[in-house]
């Protein structure tokens, strides 16, 4: 099942019980919480807009069983608290089930909410372990995990020769969460960081890091924060004369971290959640590209 399918699948299964609980009601609601201000906002832009193309597309077409989708979203501005906040607020006002929270923290800080109000959330953006294991019911994910991503990162670098592997991560939940996953993954290739360094959150003070990553000598640096503190910490590193590669989970926020590097972009992978490119039914992933013909010297 591709993720328009199950989000449509979501929709009508909310319908259902919006039928069984609630009785006849002319919409589908479903409640967000994202950060749509502060330093991750294009992140909850993002997945807002991606959304709703296809959620506009379904109420196009009457909606689900006559039902239109109705998506209300709220601003965290990635702050827990205040999701876990917004998460009563659209609970009690109505919200059938829960959709599209963007980040590892405050998703964890409304898991105890929604679970205690027996509402499920659906398509959370975050890939951290804490919320695959234990199995919670009200949970459902169509994103790989941390750990999958650490998996094919550790696949790359490994690939092309790089064993000295150093790590910069920040220092809250999905730091913590990313660097459990790549220390696993490496251990399967007889790895360990040979130096890390600790950044708060959104911070641009990256002179300890920086120093105390630079001091192991590594070939690449997996990077486990915002895009803010990882486009600071890049600038820094090539200023010391580094020329090795780095590499970012996913949550870094490629757009808004290739527009803050500019010109020093250059040797910097991100790992992407993508459909699966090969699925014939999904139209943008089942197209096919040319190679590019050889231009003839002249």
């Amino acid at each position: 099942m591709n993720r328009r399918h199950l989000l449509q699948s979501v929709a009508a299964l909310t319908g259902a019980r919006s039928l069984s609980a609630f009785g006849e009601v002319p919409r589908i609601v479903l409640g967000q919480s994202a950060p749509f201000s502060g330093p991750s906002q294009d992140l909850g832009d993002q997945f807002k807009a991606g959304a709703m193309l296809v959620f506009d597309a379904v109420n196009q077409r009457g909606g689900v069983h006559g039902r239109h989708i109705e998506l209300r979203s709220l601003d965290d501005g990635d702050d827990p608290e205040r999701c876990a906040a917004n998460t009563r607020r659209l609970i009690e006002d109505g919200a059938q089930a829960l959709f599209g929270y963007v980040g590892t923290r405050t998703t964890l800080a409304a898991v105890p909410v929604l679970t205690a109000a027996k509402v499920p959330l659906v398509a959370p953006l975050t890939g951290a372990d804490a919320l695959h294991a234990p199995f919670n019911r009200y949970l459902f994910h169509i994103r790989a995990s941390y750990n999958d991503e650490a998996a094919e990162i550790v696949k790359q670098l490994t690939s092309v020769g790089s064993r000295r592997v150093a790590v910069f991560f920040q220092n809250d939940a999905y730091g913590q969460a990313d660097l459990e996953a790549l220390s696993s993954a490496l251990k399967l290739h007889d790895l360990t960081p040979v130096s890390q360094g600790m950044v708060e959150r959104h911070s641009d003070n990256i002179i300890a890091p920086l120093h105390a990553v630079m001091a192991g000598k590594p070939d690449c640096i997996v990077q486990m924060a915002a895009h803010k503190s990882c486009a600071a910490f890049i600038r820094g590193a090539r200023r010391t004369g580094y020329r090795g590669a780095f590499y970012s989970f996913s949550f870094v926020d490629s757009q808004a971290l290739a527009t803050d590097l500019h010109k020093d972009a250059g040797g910097v992978v991100v790992s992407q959640v993508v459909p699966f490119p090969f699925h014939g039914l999904t139209p943008l992933a089942g197209t096919t590209s040319s190679t590019p013909r050889p231009r003839r010297r002249r």
